[in-house]
């Protein structure tokens, strides 16, 4: 494990700013006011990244992908509480309870990300009803999937399980190098091996490690090394047994 990362923060442009799903909506005004308090920071991947930070600045991720996890020091079993893409932000937690939040903060690829002083960002949610009016509904976001994942842990088998966090793992970020026709049916889920996986299920690496064998054998998916490839959306969504379609995933086939 690395030291604590030191890569020095710069500070951020409103274009940059502007990206951020959560601010791209305001008033340019705003932005470019807003900007003014952002600074620009970069994690490498396997980096260090001392959980205390969460007590000072808000962040929110423009690239990359990160996990937030805890761990239980007497077992040494690790639970995925959140995966973050672009667009992300965290920690919601600490905005607003002013607590420390005990976790791991593990980024899996290179992580650009935008952060801000906690108080700044208060201020911003209780003084811009333009800024409360687009981070509301993203709160509502995270505490519906939160929501799910607990009454899925519950409710649903491993199967199960698994199929919707690759489904949902899809719809926020996707990898396709192949012939268009075949879009509908091939995408690629990367960086997520067995261990990861099964943190994010609430399983075991070799319960998961079965699964995708099973998936692999019935052509379902192709797996190499730390990459799926999902060669049957229709299949993967009926284990899922989703009730609606996931938007941004073209399960339907071309005519």
């Amino acid at each position: 494990m690395k030291d604590d990362a030191v890569h020095l923060p710069q500070k951020a442009s409103p274009v940059l700013v502007k990206q951020a799903n959560l601010f791209s909506d305001l008033p340019a005004k705003l932005i470019e006011d807003f900007q003014q308090e952002f600074q620009l920071n970069e994690w490498h991947k396997d980096d260090y990244i001392n959980s205390d930070i969460l007590m000072e600045r808000f962040f929110v991720v423009i690239d990359g992908q990160l996990e937030i996890k805890q761990s239980n020091p007497d077992t040494g079993r690790e639970a995925t509480l959140d995966m973050l893409y672009a667009g992300d932000c965290f920690d919601l937690i600490v905005l607003f309870d002013d607590q420390p939040h005990d976790v791991i903060i593990s980024p899996l690829t290179t992580v650009k990300l935008l952060s801000v002083k906690l108080a700044t960002m208060r201020h911003w949610l209780w003084t811009y009803p333009e800024f409360n009016k687009q981070f509301m509904p993203y709160l509502a976001k995270k505490m519906r999937e939160k929501e799910q994942q607990a009454s899925s842990l519950v409710l649903n088998d491993v199967a199960t399980r698994l199929s919707r966090i690759i489904l949902q793992h899809i719809n926020k970020i996707k990898f396709y190098n192949g012939t268009k026709e075949d879009e509908h049916h091939h995408h690629l889920v990367n960086g997520l091996n067995d261990e990861t996986l099964a943190r994010m299920t609430g399983s075991v690496r070799q319960v998961i490690n079965k699964q995708l064998q099973l998936w692999k054998k019935e052509g379902t998916i192709d797996k190499k090394r730390n990459q799926l490839m999902i060669k049957d959306l229709e299949a993967l969504e009926q284990e899922a047994n989703f009730t609606q379609t996931l938007p941004n995933v073209p399960f339907a086939k071309n005519s």
